[in-house]
């Protein structure tokens, strides 16, 4: 089974957002803006997209 790598990228400022969604964008590697991480997908880190989903950009890539 193929899974799929996901290419993170903060595009927003985590400046006004409550501590739980500064604390996600740092378990995801993330923190400021421009910066980008690269994990694999997994139901983990597809809730913690659904926390700070206005604040990532995320672009998927199949792995063969």
């Amino acid at each position: 089974m193929a899974s799929a790598k996901l290419h993170l990228r903060q595009v927003r400022s985590s400046i006004g957002t409550t501590r739980r969604q500064q604390e996600t964008l740092r378990a995801l590697g993330l923190g400021r803006i421009g910066k980008t991480a690269e994990r694999e997908q997994s139901p983990a880190i597809d809730g913690m997209l659904v926390v700070v989903g206005h604040l990532v950009e995320c672009r998927r890539e199949a792995e063969e």
